[in-house]
């Protein structure tokens, strides 16, 4: 890196100045890696909230040697051959002329430690990989692709540095019937022609289980209607909730016997066109 070719020019004064040797960041605090999880809930665990169990793999300090790396009992020593610091220097000749350089001790690979009895547990490394589980609580409102952060529960950090975090990605199953918007929640509700010619109440699926609604007279299909609170709750305010929406869908019947069909067209004919302004509409338009 840059510092080195400086301390190969000048001894190591200007090391510092651009964030030091190799070696030497190699021994200060580093932070622990961050782990991602990804867990799968359903529509209803999202709106909700559920505490899941997790599990997952994380480095950790050997438990045995406490992250010496030296075997219970014993202790790394200090490198002899680079007293400690982790970095020799050497002479170097080039074009007659001589330059002093910084380069990483041989011997301890930079630590500036020796293990002579390494820890039977981590084979000298003072790390161990582990398989770590954990209750987390879902918060009720969460969304698809999004992250919960838990602090800490990373891999470990090495000399001193802080352990990483835990990263849970949301990934929702998809819902037979709603469909979610943010916070709010649609859905199609079907409903026959008598229903929606003479208005009726009907039984609207929600969340938490079906609502009375009455629609009115001469509902027309594709008309949405909405039931307040009836969504899924904020996340970030607990006491806010979206709203269910839903639309009517008119069915037509089919399969009519000969005396249903009789009575249908008997039906027709008494309307007349006066009953159905939309088509009068439409076609006096279309002639005009």
């Amino acid at each position: 890196d840059i510092g080195d070719i400086f301390s190969s020019f000048f001894g190591g004064g200007f090391g510092g100045g651009f964030g030091g040797s190799s070696s030497s960041r190699r021994n200060a605090p580093q932070r622990g890696e961050d782990i991602g999880v990804r867990i799968t809930l359903t529509f209803e665990e999202a709106a909700f909230g559920v505490k899941k169990d997790i599990s997952y793999n994380r480095i950790q300090k050997c438990d045995e040697c406490h992250g010496s790396g030296a075997e219970k009992g014993t202790q790394a020593e200090t490198c002899t051959s680079c007293r400690g610091t982790g970095q020799k220097r050497v002479m170097q000749r080039m074009g007659g002329m001589q330059f002093q350089t910084t380069v990483t001790c041989d011997s301890c690979r930079g630590t500036g430690k020796i293990i002579k009895n390494p820890c039977s547990n981590c084979r000298g490394t003072g790390y161990v990989k582990i398989t770590k589980k954990l209750t987390v609580d879902i918060p009720a409102g969460i969304n698809e692709g999004e992250r919960i952060a838990l602090r800490g529960q990373g891999s470990d950090g090495r000399n001193g540095g802080p352990a990483g975090d835990l990263i849970i990605q949301v990934s929702i199953k998809p819902h037979k019937i709603f469909k979610r918007e943010g916070y709010n929640v649609y859905c199609d509700v079907p409903v026959t022609v008598a229903e929606a010619t003479l208005g009726a109440e009907i039984d609207v699926p929600t969340l938490e289980g079906d609502h009375k609604y009455n629609i009115p007279e001469g509902t027309q299909p594709g008309t949405r209607f909405t039931l307040k609170g009836k969504g899924i709750q904020n996340l970030n305010y607990p006491n806010r909730r979206g709203d269910l929406i839903f639309t009517a869908v008119v069915e037509i019947p089919k399969g009519l016997s000969q005396k249903q069909k009789d009575h249908m067209r008997a039906f027709a004919d008494s309307c007349g066109e006066s009953n159905y302004k939309k088509r009068t509409s439409f076609f006096k338009n279309l002639f005009d």
